[in-house]
């Protein structure tokens, strides 16, 4: 650690330049001139030490000690204001600090590619990076104590070459037994906390949905939260028993390092005793040395206890740049060919993908097209390329292009940007309703009266306008003003979401599984109507074979194979077709039709 230190700094000092450099400067500054307080503290002491063990008169000693008494006072004064200045710059600078790393850790994770955040070993890395965001305005902090405490040790260290150079060697007699153990309880923290670190992350997790109010259903009725604290309690345990082998081995050492440099310090009074003896320093000067000698020491334990904090700061702040290193190594290039045109026409050609560690393909040579203008209906398992037809995966081979453009060749914002999303499970961010529907396009500014206009198409408008506190209510229980709406409610805002995001091609899957049946038949209806201008397109992934029924063109994916494609009427006339059999089967359900005869001897076993 002592080794890393000054790299660690240059490192937040570069931020710190960045962010604020007159900040970082007038810091820097009034450390130094904190150390020169500290030397000029020792200097007038001296002097007032000089003229009081002086002969003569004591009215007249106290005058001539005079000068020396206000300039000690004055640089104890000079030493309280800088600590004043410095703790202001400090409030200015820190949290300028933390913002910057907070904001290029979390702004790295927005760019890293699908395929990369699905590699458990990537994901890993990446997610440990959160934790350093919040350990580089204690590592400042760290800094800024370990470089005010060496100045203020260097100030006692010329001090005593000025008084005798052997006071020097005493000083540091009694320094290297307490750097040498500093250097051990660092190391054995570090390697400790490298083991561990993965251990107590998993605690604070297990313990993150206690907090939850959205987990109290299942915390109360099943008892979950009994299991949490079990959990938890014997992770502490484990915990626990590592914290106590580090303390008993850290008190060891402390005992060792404290015999070290209590007969160092004993060696250094006796070499004052013995140059007071043989007439080589005045009284005056001895006492000067003693509480300087005192001070260092007092210095020198600040300076460790500092390194020893900044010991496991320091990991979380590796793993930061770390992560943000890897992120940049795998983040979705920021160049390449803009789609042009009007509408999308996306056009697959061989396409083969498979998700990071899977054991077989999602996609197997597919090759496909979805017209422009057109409602388009995906239907399969689940991993049947949605992902890989937005552009948030690559394919492993063949093509996806959009408007004759390659996704690889393509500038992949360009790509997004003509997309909308609704997912199945539409995520509820923990902002206003407001903001929940502007973030389907956030990147332009906030249109109240589009945001109204697309809940009205969405058909939630009035039910958020009847909240409390209408479009300022926030999306999360939890909080003041927070609400909680159904997962159907929930399906709405995303499909205002989408409607707000006016792209040319709508990607939904699953829209319907909260809905109640008229809500799901409006729903559909409303998604055909998406298609009305001619240009926008609709691709629709679901199970649900009725919500197909009127798309111009059905593409039916089977393990990865495109199996099938046509309009349903088409596709329904083919004599043991797949799509035609999962069709009658979802029909028995309601009594219409019969179950394949394929599948009799399974729906007997069921």
């Amino acid at each position: 650690m002592a080794r890393q230190f000054p790299s660690m700094l240059a490192m937040v000092g570069r931020i710190a330049w960045r962010e604020d450099p007159r900040a970082l400067v007038v810091l820097m500054a009034a450390q130094l001139a904190s150390g020169a307080m500290s030397a000029f503290l020792l200097v007038a002491t001296n002097q007032v030490l000089v003229h009081l063990f002086a002969d003569g008169p004591t009215p007249d000693k106290l005058r001539e000690a005079l000068p020396a008494l206000l300039l000690g006072g004055a640089s104890s004064a000079g030493s309280v204001l800088l600590g004043c200045l410095v703790v202001q710059v400090e409030g200015r600078l820190y949290p300028k600090i933390e913002l910057s790393c907070r904001t290029a850790y979390y702004g790295m994770m927005t760019r890293v590619e699908m395929s990369a955040m699905e590699d458990k070993d990537i994901h890993r890395q990446l997610a440990l990076g959160q934790y350093g965001t919040d350990s580089v305005r204690r590592m400042l902090s760290n800094s800024v104590g370990i470089v005010s405490g060496l100045m203020s040790l260097g100030a006692a260290a010329v001090v005593l070459v000025a008084l005798h150079p052997l006071l020097l060697a005493a000083l540091l007699l009694i320094a290297a037994p307490r750097w040498w153990g500093a250097v051990v309880v660092m190391r054995r923290a570090y390697a400790s906390q490298h083991a561990w670190i993965d251990h107590r992350r998993a605690t604070d997790v297990l313990l993150w949905p206690i907090t939850r109010a959205g987990a109290t259903p299942e915390l109360r009725v099943h008892g979950a939260g009994r299991l949490l604290i079990h959990a938890q309690k014997d992770m502490g345990r484990t915990a626990a028993a590592e914290k106590a082998r580090l303390a008993r081995a850290e008190a060891k050492t402390e005992i060792a390092t404290a015999a070290m440099s209590g007969t160092a310090r004993i060696v250094a009074y006796g070499l004052l005793w013995w140059l007071l003896v043989a007439g080589g320093m005045p009284l005056a000067a001895a006492g000067t040395a003693v509480l300087a000698i005192r001070n260092a020491t007092s210095y020198l334990n600040q300076i460790v206890s500092q390194l020893n904090q900044m010991t496991e700061e320091s990991l979380y702040l590796t793993d930061m740049n770390n992560a943000i290193e890897l992120g940049a190594q795998h983040a979705i290039p920021a160049h390449g060919a803009g789609v042009e045109g009007d509408g999308v026409e996306v056009v697959l050609r061989d396409v083969t993908f498979r998700y990071p560690g899977a054991d077989r393909d999602a996609l197997h040579g597919v090759s496909l097209t979805i017209p422009r203008g057109k409602v388009v209906a995906l239907v399969g398992e689940n991993g049947s390329g949605k992902t890989t037809l937005a552009g948030l995966y690559l394919p492993g081979s063949g093509t996806v292009s959009y408007n004759g453009t390659d996704v690889r060749e393509a500038d992949r914002e360009s790509v997004f940007d003509r997309i909308a999303l609704l997912p199945q499970n539409v995520d509820c961010w923990p902002m206003t309703i407001r903001a929940n529907i502007h973030i389907g396009d956030a990147g332009r500014p906030l249109d109240q009266e589009k945001i109204e206009a697309a809940a009205e198409r969405a058909d939630i408008r009035t039910v958020v306008e009847e909240l409390p506190y209408g479009w300022d209510s926030i999306a999360v229980k939890d909080f003041e003003r927070g609400v909680r709406l159904s997962g159907g409610q929930w399906q709405r805002i995303g499909v205002a979401r989408a409607v707000y995001r006016e792209r040319d091609l709508l990607i939904v899957d699953e829209p319907t599984a909260a809905l109640d049946p008229k809500a799901e038949i409006e729903m559909f209806e409303s998604l055909r109507s998406f298609t009305d201008d001619g240009v926008a397109t609709v691709l629709l992934i679901t199970h649900r074979l009725a919500a197909t029924a009127n798309a111009d063109v059905i593409y039916v994916l089977h393990q990865g194979r495109l199996l099938e494609s046509g309009s349903h009427a088409e596709l329904t006339a083919i004599t043991g077709g797949h799509y035609r059999e999962l069709y009658e089967l979802q029909a028995a359900q309601y009594g219409h039709g019969t179950v394949p005869a394929s599948r009799k001897g399974e729906s007997a076993d069921a």
